[in-house]
């Protein structure tokens, strides 16, 4: 198993996304010994958010003309590799602002390429990134069900992006109201732990 484990929030081990996160990698570890994981932490290490130069790189026919465009070209193809390369994509996001980190936009944005992730035809877009589990840790502040629910810009948006590329075998883990008290942070960590868990059991029973 090929785990590849993306890390957007800034805050470290004070971060309940990368906390369950980690607990999901650790668990998945312990369930494959043989397992190998690429951490991609685009917090301390942000990719830049593509540009002009960008556009040219990866679609203009001619391909990257310039120093900076091959080198954009070469970092997305890198990251692209990385993607296919994985069996399991465990994703940490943190809401901000009610959606995702700019950081961990910017590497749907490097990723997301006609011809390589995605195929346009007659039929429409066809998702090339298949056969993958894909484990979605979101931590937030408040409780998004209910009366909040259309403020949730996160969670639905991280489930459609994936699903447009081809990854449509998504769990979401969320870890709800930490802006409520570190007792009511921990209780979150902890339901999230568990029900990693419990699918686990279930992915292994199946």
């Amino acid at each position: 198993m090929n785990i590849l484990h993306i890390v957007s929030s800034s805050r470290g081990n004070a971060s309940y996304s990368n906390r369950v996160a980690s607990n999901v990698v650790g668990e998945l570890m312990t369930r494959s010994p043989g397992a190998t994981v690429t951490a991609r932490n685009v917090a301390t290490d942000p990719l830049p958010h593509i540009d002009d130069d960008f556009v040219a790189a990866t679609r203009s026919p001619s391909g990257p003309q310039t120093e900076r465009q091959r080198a954009a070209l070469a970092q997305s193809d890198a990251l692209v590799d990385e993607l296919f390369a994985a069996d399991v994509v465990v994703i940490g996001a943190p809401m901000i602002n009610f959606t995702i980190p700019s950081t961990l936009k910017a590497w749907i944005d490097n990723v997301a390429r006609a011809g390589r992730t995605f195929s346009y035809s007659e039929a429409g877009p066809k998702g090339l990134v298949t056969g993958k589990q894909v484990i979605i840790v979101g931590a937030r502040g408040g409780v998004y069900s209910e009366a909040a629910k259309p403020l949730d810009f996160q969670i639905p948006y991280l489930k459609s992006v994936l699903g447009f590329l081809g990854m449509t075998d998504v769990e979401v883990l969320e870890v709800d109201g930490t802006a409520y008290g570190p007792e009511a942070a921990e209780k979150a960590v902890t339901a999230a732990t568990a029900k990693m868990r419990t699918q686990c059991d279930q992915h292994a029973a199946a």
